[in-house]
């Protein structure tokens, strides 16, 4: 008999109606609606809703042949990056005990490294699908802005929202797009060692994930450190979406928001409309600029964190700023970016790396880090 799964993983586990295929166990983050089963955004607002159609994505995934086993336990209308739930509990790391899984994902992130699910979906919108990827050293995918549909999924910002797999390897994420986007190909390949390189933050990071993520770059190319910009004054545009999103809601049904989503609510609801259009005109440009700074090059490699997996009970008002860092500005850009291991480092837990590429460039992201998974998998760290 398989172990019982920690409380804090599932909001709401599915019984199998069919016996399931091998590989097809699907988790679905909380925040996508599920024909007839509940579905609550991670909030006790919505702690009794029963959606009566699936989101698009769930749908497609279902017609080929996975089987949903259960919704997934989130930050609270996935606006956190802790999955600390005040309402169904904090998540649990499989994959590092007494280490935050990350969020807003984090439930998902933990199905897959706890062996409780094949396939999972998380949406990202500060780096909700790429946190918990680090912190539960699996993979997870944000592919282009728009690429997957949102349709069904209760918004945060959506102009910065995007759904996308999650799965132990690549090749997890890599088929999941292939039925999410029909028409559009993921069959791109490319082989370690021939692309061009940009690295940047890296000497941001703690030593050691520092020293795993250039190693790892440089298994897939010749490198060349640039200096990639951040989205400095860009968050109330951010702030002002979610603000619109939650505006009656929370004027209605206030005091069932858990305190620290509460506390970041309010301060979205005090943004003005002379900030966020400035925060737009500034996003503008950091595109213009992003781009510049990758011009002549394949890919661009980041770390995903700066850290490992921060302790389960850190404060997350505090540590949001950290956690985001490099995970937000391809929210503000939209564009493609993958986040996997990449070898032990601080306290033997696993660092993580990102690749990133231009709008659209999905397959080559994906390629590139089926390629470098394939290296690091040949290379004994030291």
């Amino acid at each position: 008999m398989a172990d019982p799964i920690p409380p804090g993983i599932f909001i709401t586990e599915v019984p199998a109606a069919r016996p399931i295929p091998a590989g097809r166990r699907l988790a679905v983050k909380d925040l996508f609606d599920t024909a007839g089963v509940r579905t609550t955004y991670g909030s006790a607002v919505f702690a009794e809703h029963v959606p009566t159609t699936s989101a698009s994505a769930v749908l497609a995934l279902e017609a080929a042949g996975y089987v949903t086993v259960g919704k997934t336990n989130l930050h609270e209308f996935a606006y956190g990056i802790t999955s600390q739930n005040d309402h169904y509990g904090t998540v649990p790391n499989p994959a590092a005990p007494g280490r935050s899984t990350g969020g807003s994902s984090g439930g998902s992130a933990a199905a897959l490294a706890g062996g409780y699910a094949d396939l999972a979906l998380g949406t990202d919108t500060g780096g909700s699908i790429r946190i918990p990827a680090a912190c539960c050293a699996i993979v997870g995918f944000k592919p282009t802005f728009g690429l997957v549909s949102m349709d069904g999924v209760f918004p945060l910002a959506p102009s910065f929202d995007h759904a996308g797999p999650m799965a132990r390897d690549v090749a997890g994420c890599q088929e999941a797009m292939r039925i999410l986007c029909p028409g559009q190909s993921f069959d791109a390949t490319v082989e370690a060692g021939t692309l061009s390189v940009a690295l940047a933050w890296s000497a941001l990071a703690d030593p050691l994930v520092q020293a795993r993520v250039e190693a790892a770059a440089a298994l897939l190319g010749p490198v060349t450190p640039v200096d990639f910009p951040e989205p400095t004054g860009t968050l109330p545009a951010f702030q002002q979406e979610i603000a619109d999103v939650h505006r009656d809601l929370y004027a209605e049904f206030g005091e069932l928001y858990g305190e620290s989503i509460g506390i970041k609510i309010e301060r979205c609801l005090n943004v003005t409309e002379a900030e966020a259009s400035i925060a737009r005109t500034t996003r503008a440009q950091y595109a213009e600029d992003a781009l510049a700074a990758i011009a002549g090059f394949d890919v661009l490699v980041t770390p995903t964190l700066a850290f490992v997996a921060p302790p389960a009970d850190s404060d997350e008002l505090e540590i949001r700023d950290s956690v985001v860092r490099f995970t937000y500005p391809f929210d503000v850009l939209g564009w493609p970016t993958i986040a996997l291991p990449c070898g032990p480092a601080t306290d033997g837990l696993s660092a993580s790396i990102q690749i990133a590429g231009r709008p659209g460039d999905d397959a080559r992201v994906l390629a590139a880090a089926t390629a470098l998974e394939a290296a690091l998998s040949a290379t004994v760290a030291p």
